[in-house]
Parts: structure tokens; C-alpha cells; sequence
């Protein structure tokens, strides 16, 4: 499908065919659904941790004996039923990682371009570059774009520039195409790709 070439003045300067093995796959909630929880589940930490009965600094000798006292029989005091005993069942440390082919991970790739592409929040721009790292001017470049809450993503690298002025706007993020991801573009209202961007992710995404 053609997609029009913006700059960053919002004048058109060109066209561009975009993939539709790429840009216009099927639309599928469960399979953004999976990736999104596959990376969420990456970035989990897992270090939460609690104390059990073999845990607590606690005596492990039989509290009282065993008949005659008229309370119900205890083996130690390290029981969930004391005060400072051990808790039973709680979270302990561990991995929250779960597999996903790396196939399925392109089709979500795939399936998250082409769900922005159909809203009509895809949006390619010549070149993301500027010639001096002033936060104002980039200000002024997305009111005259009319971005509040978009992603950029630039080719391999992008422009230092570019990426110094953005980081203090609310709203904006920008990534290199090899960060590219479910997620982050989900999570905003416009994506917006370079020229170049479009010709790495086709690179990347091609099997």
C-alpha cells in the first residue's frame, strides 16, 4: 500500500510503498495480547521474597506438651498461627520469563504495525534529524505536526540531536529500529517511522 512522506515541516514530499506482508497482515487481539504479557513478563523482577516456617528465627522445640494444657497440640512455634511464624505458600524468588518463538514475535511485530497502519496512526517522515538539540524547536515541529503522544522510530541510530531534544517532551518517545516493539507502540497514539526506519523493519521482518 502507498503511504504519503512527510517532513518535519508537514509538507508532502513524496510517497512510499509500504509491505503489505508487513503493513497489512490481519489484525489479531490475542496475538498482541501474548506478546505484550511475554515482554511484560521479561521486565518483571521476581525478587520478592518472605520468610517460611524453616526461614524464621524461632525455636523448633515442642512449645508445651502434647496433652493435659487444654490448647489444640503444636509441634513449634514457627506455625503461620504465631506471631513472628513462618508464612505459608508466600512469593519467593524466581524468574517470570516464559518462551515465545521468535516467528510468533515477528507476527506480533507484524500484527502491531499493521493495527496502527489500519487506525490510520501510521504516519513516515523523510528524516528525524536536527541541527542543533533545542527542546523548543522540536516543540514547535510536533505542534505544527500535531503529535502530543507518538513513538518515533529512525533507522539503526538516531540522530543525537534529535534524541537530546525530545527526552525532556512529555509524550514522545524515540527508538532505533532494533528497539522496536509490541508494547511501545501500542501504548501510543502515533507511530511514526522514518524513511529508513521502513526499510529496516522490512530488513528485519522479512523471513
Amino acid at each position: 500500500m502507498k503511504q504519503d512522506i512527510l517532513n518535519l515541516n508537514n509538507q508532502n514530499v513524496g510517497s512510499i510503498e509500504l509491505d503489505d506482508a508487513i503493513f497489512g497482515v490481519e489484525v489479531r487481539a490475542d496475538i498482541l495480547h501474548r506478546v505484550v504479557l511475554w515482554q511484560l513478563a521479561r521486565r518483571q523482577q521476581g525478587t520478592h521474597l518472605v520468610k517460611g516456617r524453616t526461614d524464621v528465627a524461632l525455636t523448633a522445640a515442642k512449645p508445651f506438651k502434647q496433652k493435659g494444657s487444654g490448647n489444640a497440640r503444636q509441634g513449634s512455634r514457627k506455625g503461620a498461627q504465631f506471631r513472628k511464624g513462618g508464612v505459608v505458600f508466600g512469593p519467593v524468588v524466581r524468574s517470570y520469563e516464559h518462551d515465545l518463538t521468535k516467528k510468533f514475535r515477528k507476527l506480533g511485530l507484524k500484527t502491531a504495525l499493521s493495527a496502527k497502519a489500519k487506525e490510520g496512526n501510521l504516519i513516515v517522515i523523510d528524516e528525524a534529524k536536527l541541527s542543533a538539540p533545542k527542546t523548543k524547536d522540536l516543540k514547535n515541529i510536533f505542534a505544527t505536526m500535531g503529535w502530543t503522544n507518538c513513538l518515533i522510530i529512525d533507522g539503526k541510530s538516531v540522530d543525537e540531536n534529535f534524541a537530546l531534544a525530545s527526552r525532556n517532551i512529555i509524550g514522545v518517545d524515540i527508538l532505533p529500529t532494533i528497539g522496536a516493539n509490541v508494547y511501545d507502540i501500542l501504548k501510543k497514539d502515533k507511530l511514526v517511522l522514518t524513511k529508513e526506519a521502513v526499510e529496516c523493519l522490512k530488513e528485519r521482518l522479512t523471513w
